[in-house]
C-alpha cells in the first residue's frame, strides 16, 4: 500500500494534475492516462535536438535515434517478459494491432472455420474479425458472460471445435473492468489448436503480465492507457506465429531488395512495420516504462483495489444504485446507474463541478444490449487518484442528484465530511 506521502510524490510527476487553471478531478483513465513529466520531456528532447529518422542512413543523428527505439523494444520485451524482441511489433494502437492480425490471419482461414469472441468485447475486438469471417464466408461465435458478468467457460467448450482458428477475448472487459479467466482459456484454447489473442489495453498498467506463462499467441495494446503517449501500441506475437505472416502493409523501412518483377522483405519484427514508425512515441513510451518499473505491479494493483472498493463503499450510501458486477474479480474500474436518473445528464453535471467521467456504452454495444442497458457511469482510476478525490466526487454527486431532483432520504451523506478535502491529497 502507498504512503501519502508516496501517492503525493507521484501526483508531482503528472503536470496536468498540478496545473492551476485545471482543477479537475480525472477518473476517465480507462479511456486514457495522464502523461508524466518524464515522457513528455523525451518526446520534446527528440523533436528539439535528436529529430531525425530510423533505419534510412548513418548519420550520428540517426544512429542515436535508432538505438533510442530499438532500447524501447527490448525494454518492453523484459516488460511483458517475451522470449525475443523480435517478438515485440510496434503498431498505431490496439486498433491496429488486431486488424493487422486479423488481414495476416485471412489466408489461413476456411470456409469452414470459425473465430470466436465474447460478448463483452470493445468495438474494436469484434468490427475486424467481422469484416474477416464475411470476406472468408466463415463464422463468429460468441462466448456469453454468466450472472456475474464472467465468461460462461462451459459455453465456451460447447463453442470450440477443431476448426476454431482463433479465440480473441480481453484480459480486462472495457466496460465494467472484470478480469476474465484467459489462463483457462488459453489452455482450453490450444487443445484445439486454435490459436488466441488477448486484448490487455485494460490490464497493461494494472497487472503484471508475463506472456509467456500465459502461453497465448498474441497479446496487444495501447500505450496511451499506462501513461505512455497516443498514436502507439504494441503487438506481441510468438515468433513462430509472426514468422508465417505476409506484411500487413506494404513501403519503406520492410524490405531487404526490391525490384519490379519481386520484392524481398525483411524479417521480424521488420516487415510489420513498413514506414516512418512513431519515433517520437516510441522513445517517450521508454519513458513510461521507466515510470512504471519504480513500483511494484503488486503494490499498483492492491492500492488501486483499495480505491474501487472504497469508492463502491460509498456509492452503496446511494438508494436507487446498481453497482455493476460489484462483487466480481476486477480491476481499476466500475460501472453504475441511478434508478430514474440518464447517465447523461449526471455525467454531464460532474463535468461541470470538474469531475471527468465515462458516459455512454464504452464502445462496447454488444454487451449492453445484451444486459439490456442503454449506458452506465464509468469510474475508472490510475495510480494517482486519491480517495481524497472519491469523497469529493461523491459529495458533488450528491449534490447533482438533489439537482436532478432525486430522492435523498435513504443517503448517508453528511456535508461536513468534506470540509478537510484538499484535492492534491
Amino acid at each position: 500500500m502507498f504512503s501519502y506521502e508516496e501517492i503525493k510524490t507521484i501526483r508531482n510527476h503528472f503536470p496536468s494534475l498540478n496545473n492551476q487553471d485545471n482543477h479537475r478531478i480525472y477518473f476517465d483513465n480507462a479511456a486514457t492516462t495522464q502523461k508524466p513529466v518524464q515522457v513528455i520531456n523525451a518526446i520534446n528532447k527528440y523533436y528539439c535536438h535528436l529529430n531525425s529518422n530510423v533505419n534510412r542512413s548513418f548519420n550520428l543523428l540517426d544512429q542515436w535515434t535508432n538505438n533510442d527505439l530499438e532500447l524501447s523494444r527490448t525494454n518492453m520485451k523484459d516488460f511483458i517478459h517475451a522470449k525475443y524482441r523480435d517478438e515485440i511489433i510496434f503498431t498505431s494502437g490496439t486498433t491496429e494491432s488486431i486488424n493487422l492480425i486479423a488481414f495476416c490471419l485471412s489466408n489461413m482461414i476456411n470456409k469452414s472455420d470459425d473465430i470466436i469472441i465474447s460478448h463483452s468485447e470493445h468495438h474494436s475486438n469484434i468490427i475486424p474479425w467481422q469484416v474477416l469471417i464475411q470476406n472468408k464466408n466463415a463464422h463468429l461465435k460468441v462466448i456469453p458472460v454468466n450472472s456475474e458478468g464472467e465468461l460462461n467457460l462451459i459455453v465456451l467448450k460447447q463453442l470450440i471445435t477443431k476448426n476454431t482458428k482463433l479465440i480473441s477475448i480481453s484480459h480486462v472487459t472495457n466496460t465494467f473492468g472484470i478480469i476474465n479467466p484467459i489462463q483457462k482459456l488459453i489452455q482450453t484454447a490450444h487443445k484445439y489448436k486454435a490459436l488466441v489473442l488477448i486484448d490487455g489495453s485494460q490490464a497493461i498498467s494494472h497487472i503484471s503480465i508475463d506472456v509467456q506463462k500465459l502461453d497465448c499467441d498474441f497479446y496487444v495494446f495501447s500505450i496511451h492507457k499506462m501513461y505512455g503517449p497516443t498514436g502507439l501500441g504494441i503487438l506481441y506475437g510468438k515468433q513462430k506465429v509472426l514468422d508465417k505472416f505476409t506484411p500487413y502493409q506494404g513501403g519503406g523501412g520492410m524490405i531487404e531488395q526490391v525490384t519490379f518483377n519481386q520484392t524481398i522483405f525483411s524479417g521480424l519484427p521488420f516487415k510489420l512495420e513498413a514506414g516512418t514508425p512513431n519515433i517520437a512515441g516510441i522513445i517517450g513510451t521508454n519513458k513510461a516504462l521507466t515510470f512504471l518499473g519504480n513500483y511494484s505491479m503488486i503494490q499498483i494493483k492492491h492500492y488501486e483495489n483499495k480505491l474501487i472498493q472504497y469508492a463502491i463503499q460509498m456509492l452503496m450510501n446511494i438508494h436507487g444504485i446498481q453497482i455493476y458486477y460489484k462483487n466480481s474479480k476486477r480491476t481499476q474500474m466500475l460501472s453504475f446507474n441511478i434508478e430514474k436518473i440518464h447517465y447523461f445528464d449526471l455525467g454531464q453535471l460532474l463535468n461541470n463541478y470538474g469531475i471527468a467521467v465515462r458516459t455512454g456504452t464504452h464502445c462496447a454495444q454488444p454487451i449492453m444490449d445484451y444486459l439490456n442497458i442503454n449506458g452506465t457511469i464509468r469510474l475508472s482510476f490510475a495510480l494517482y487518484n486519491t480517495m481524497a478525490e472519491i469523497d469529493i466526487f461523491y459529495h458533488y454527486l450528491i449534490k447533482c442528484l438533489y439537482i436532478l431532483s432525486y430522492d435523498q432520504k435513504h443517503s448517508t451523506f453528511k456535508v461536513n465530511k468534506f470540509k478537510r478535502i484538499r484535492i492534491n491529497t
